[in-house]
């Protein structure tokens, strides 16, 4: 499975694509940061063991790849925060035209004002969450203590969840496509799971 991926998986050059895909997909969630993790992970397990010995010797150390990932994370968060917390009027003005972000914000501040911070971990997983707490926290000027310490968190369970996704899967089922097909699928689901369970919560 690792020829489509060419040399990189076996290069050190992995970690600074799998962290600005991290990085950057706060601002353009459409990025597969998901699946490069799971990938890089699955090719981790591939020379942990899981190898059929058609896969490169050369393969990214599994703790590096979470670390990688979790610090790009953060990073990601905490240009969007301030770049939202400068924003101003014209961000304030964009949030109160949907009743979907003013019920966001309101909810997201008074959860980080109680210390319930596990929102910003749930809106982690879920499509675009991250990008909509980041900017909202910034927006609302919420202190860099209530929000951030949570993104570490956020961003540690959900390198460390997609990571695992692919090594164990790997273990499971074999290094191949499959493998990662269902890696993919189970983030996928959970980012489903996350969804529904914010939308189920009730409004602050």
């Amino acid at each position: 499975m690792f020829e489509s991926v060419g040399a990189l998986l076996g290069s050190p050059w992995i970690y600074a694509v799998v962290g600005l895909s991290v990085l950057l997909d706060v601002f353009l969630p459409v990025l597969p940061s998901g699946v490069l993790v799971i990938t890089a992970a699955t090719a981790a397990a591939a020379g942990s063991g899981a190898a059929t010995g058609q896969v490169p010797h050369d393969v990214p150390d599994i703790m590096v790849l979470i670390l990688s990932a979790t610090t790009a994370s953060v990073l990601g968060d905490l240009v969007a925060y301030r770049l939202a917390w400068r924003g101003g009027e014209r961000l304030d003005r964009a949030i109160s035209r949907s009743r979907r972000l003013t019920t966001a914000q309101e909810r997201l501040g008074e959860a980080l004002a109680r210390g319930g911070g596990a929102l910003v971990v749930l809106a982690r997983f879920a499509p675009a969450g991250r990008s909509v707490v980041s900017l909202i926290a910034g927006a609302a000027h919420r202190r860099p203590r209530e929000f951030l310490p949570w993104s570490a968190l956020a961003g540690l369970s959900w390198a460390g969840y997609s990571a695992a996704l692919g090594y164990f899967g790997a273990h499971w089922l074999g290094t191949t496509w499959l493998a990662t097909g269902v890696s993919v699928l189970a983030l996928c689901g959970a980012g489903a799971g996350a969804a529904y369970v914010m939308r189920r919560q009730p409004a602050a």
